[in-house]
């Protein structure tokens, strides 16, 4: 049951991967130190804590249970390493967003303002913090990289004259999709050469930007050193992991049942995994009757145990969310 694996069972075993993070606030006022669980540690090992939603972070290993969070153990793995040291922090898991570091939504802010994601430091921003006059509509772009860093990575708006909202020239339309007129010279570095050492502010890129980025051992260097070589690998992007997500038919028992939950806010998330328990308690009752008399469970069996459960149902109950 796919139900089952998604309580039982942390990321970790995983690796390092892109996935839905929270930050729990109540274990880091204990400890002091920035650390991000999984979802399933999230219900399993924090029910009842004050937790921070992050969504997905890039490259990361869930840290539950491990040296960051004293003598509490993780409830599903039990053995995990001391340190996940690929892993990255950032202001986010204080609670906090965008260079004014305000929590969202904001408490003291009834109007709260657009926030997007820098698809390199991963924070989110208000649309009014970042340093542009003019924020283009979401089917103007694909990505977006913060005015911090692209000064940061100035090389980059090389490649922005180009494959960026500010010179759109150079994009056609197939099929009704976008795309990017990219010249390749073979065995040669590809970097435009502009100088635009004047432009500030963050950059909005449009789809298939990452594509045009130069891949020369040179170039792959600079990445390599600035630490931004993920800009390469075209399964990195936030788009390419909802994209994979929606191939079923080659995830896991456990990765469908993941990315679902996901999908829910925590309210329904919660409301999931209580009717899951009750699910779970009342089958195990079931099943230990036929286990004392040494009976063979049969089809019929388990559906008269479903056509119980439906003609049981609890009402719903409203579960209140956490707090931020």
């Amino acid at each position: 049951m796919i139900e089952i694996v998604l309580i039982t069972r942390s990321s970790r075993l995983q690796g390092y991967i892109r996935q839905a993070l929270y930050a729990c606030k109540t274990c880091y006022s204990k400890m002091n130190i920035r650390a991000g669980v999984c979802l399933a540690c999230s219900f399993h090992c924090h029910e009842g804590h004050e937790l921070v939603e992050l969504y997905t972070k890039r490259n990361f290993r869930c840290d539950c249970g491990n040296s960051k969070f004293g003598n509490k153990e993780c409830n599903l793995e039990k053995s995990k390493n001391a340190t996940n040291i690929e892993n990255m922090y950032n202001q986010n898991f204080d609670g906090v967003y965008c260079t004014c570091a305000r929590p969202y939504p904001d408490p003291e802010n009834e109007n709260n303002d657009e926030m997007l994601q820098c698809v390199i430091c991963e924070d989110w921003y208000h649309s009014k913090h970042l340093g542009c006059k003019d924020v283009p509509g979401d089917d103007a772009y694909a990505e977006m990289i913060c005015a911090a860093c692209m000064e940061k990575h100035d090389f980059l708006w090389k490649y922005a004259t180009k494959y960026s909202t500010m010179h759109n020239s150079t994009a056609s339309y197939k099929n009704g999709e976008k795309i990017l007129n990219v010249e390749s010279l073979p065995n040669e570095c590809t970097m435009p050469q502009k100088n635009v050492s004047e432009i500030k502010g963050s950059c909005f890129w449009l789809e298939g930007w990452r594509t045009s980025l130069c891949s020369c051992e040179s170039c792959k260097k600079i990445y390599k050193e600035q630490g931004i070589l993920f800009l390469l690998d075209p399964k990195d992007s936030v788009q390419a992991y909802e994209e994979a997500g929606k191939i079923t038919k080659r995830e896991s028992q456990y990765e469908k049942g993941m990315k679902a939950l996901a999908s829910l806010d925590h309210v329904q998330q919660l409301t999931a995994i209580e009717e899951y328990n009750n699910l779970k308690e009342r089958l195990k009752e079931y099943l230990q009757k036929f286990a004392k008399n040494k009976k063979v469970v049969r089809e019929e069996d388990i559906k008269e145990f479903f056509s119980e459960m439906e003609s049981k149902k609890r009402p719903k109950v409203v579960v209140p969310t956490y707090c931020r």
